[in-house]
């Protein structure tokens, strides 16, 4: 699997798997299966109320730890710097881990539901910093962070975001974020890839596809990783979750690319950092 080099020298893969709505024994089941074909980057949070089941599929998959690349997420109503401690150490403790390979900031907090929101986030990133010298998180990075979140933490931040995990896909790709946090040396992850399933039926990508001798769900995530921003689609069916590690077979032209990068806005969530929990 190809990595990614984040700005603290970590390196992280380049596909993951995606765990959201994973649970119980399905999420066991799921993680073990994913591992078993070729992922080694697996993401969670403590929202998706599935680290215990994602920590079991790990142990089950039978693959050391330090093999395994582990993200989790402190959830926006739990920010502040202590509560930022106690969250990371419940999500150890049900994860069953000694350390956490990258912790993020779920969602940054906003002027909507904090009075002073720049000093939240720079509490809760502070006791991040902190975790991670002491060895319990090996990177830290944000998500669905925009460029003012961003901006008003390098106030005050000794660290670096590694990541910013966004809504990215086609149709939806934020174009000016991601320049911005490449420009920052901060390496782009996307969530929601195939655009909530948006991207079936499209015939453009449906062409582009049968071309390659591929499924469309592979040329989305191919179209993703050209652009150098991290994907962890989510999948509970062995079949998918194959097909969605082989994605290094093929290229897209520069056409294609730009193709697809022209897209209409189709699959956005209406989840925005800086109105929730509203969506537009």
């Amino acid at each position: 699997m190809k990595k990614v080099t984040l700005n603290d020298g970590n390196k992280i893969p380049l596909v993951g798997f995606g765990t959201y709505k994973c649970k119980e024994q399905d999420g066991i089941e799921s993680v073990k299966s994913a591992i078993s074909k070729g992922y080694r980057l697996i993401d969670t949070a403590a929202i998706y109320e599935n680290e215990e089941a994602v920590g079991k599929g790990i142990k089950a998959s039978g693959i050391l730890r330090d093999e395994i690349f582990i993200t989790t997420k402190l959830w926006r109503e739990n920010l502040g710097y202590e509560s930022t401690k106690k969250e990371l150490e419940k999500s150890l403790k049900r994860l069953d881990l000694d350390y956490i390979d990258l912790y993020l900031i779920h969602w940054p907090a906003n002027a909507k539901n904090y009075d002073n929101w720049q000093k939240i986030n720079a509490d809760s990133w502070r006791a991040m910093e902190e975790l991670q010298a002491e060895g319990k998180i090996k990177s830290i990075g944000v998500s669905n962070f925009f460029k003012e979140h961003l901006e008003a933490l390098f106030e005050t931040a000794n660290v670096i975001p590694a990541i910013n995990q966004i809504e990215f896909h086609p149709g939806y790709w934020q174009q000016e974020l991601t320049a911005y946090c490449k420009l920052k040396n901060i390496v782009v992850e996307s969530w929601s890839p195939l655009a909530r399933g948006k991207v079936f039926g499209n015939e453009v990508l449906t062409e582009i596809a049968k071309k390659h001798r591929k499924s469309v769900a592979q040329v989305c995530l191919r179209w993703i990783i050209q652009h150098n921003v991290i994907i962890i689609p989510k999948s509970t069916s062995p079949k998918r979750i194959e097909e969605n590690i082989h994605l290094f077979d093929f290229e897209l032209n520069p056409t294609e690319m730009e193709l697809i990068n022209r897209f209409p806005k189709m699959g956005f969530s209406g989840e925005l950092p800086n109105i929730w929990p509203d969506k537009i």
